[in-house]
């Protein structure tokens, strides 16, 4: 099993910037890739970017390109989600989820952290 924890988020003005973490624990090692998603009222969850956890590739939704980063720290087993330039349909609920090595999909999800963005 892998814990996931987010923390970060809040009320954020258009344009503006913050910083999502994801601590994970356990079986860490199990994971192939960490990823971000969100969801908005009456939309799906989407995927918004997703990280080797032992290699250097990453994707990005094409609607974050260019504005949000992520990015992990190993040593502390902590997953980032930097996001700049935001815009109001940005705000969602956000969540980490971890991509096991042998089922490949996102088995392990943290609760989610609010992101609103708004004047």
């Amino acid at each position: 099993q892998v814990q996931l924890v987010e923390s970060g988020g809040g009320v954020v003005q258009p344009g503006g910037s913050s910083r999502l973490s994801c601590a994970a624990s356990g079986r860490t090692y199990v994971t192939y890739s960490m990823g971000w998603f969100r969801q908005s009222p009456g939309k799906e969850r989407e995927l918004v970017a997703d990280i080797q956890w032992s290699g250097p590739s990453t994707f990005y939704a094409d609607s974050v390109k260019g504005r949000f980063t992520i990015s992990r720290d190993n040593a502390k087993n902590t997953l980032y989600l930097q996001m700049n330039s935001l815009k109001p349909e940005d705000t969602a609920v956000y969540y980490c989820a971890a991509r096991g090595l042998t089922s490949g999909r996102y088995d392990y999800w943290g609760q989610g952290t609010q992101v609103t963005v708004s004047s």
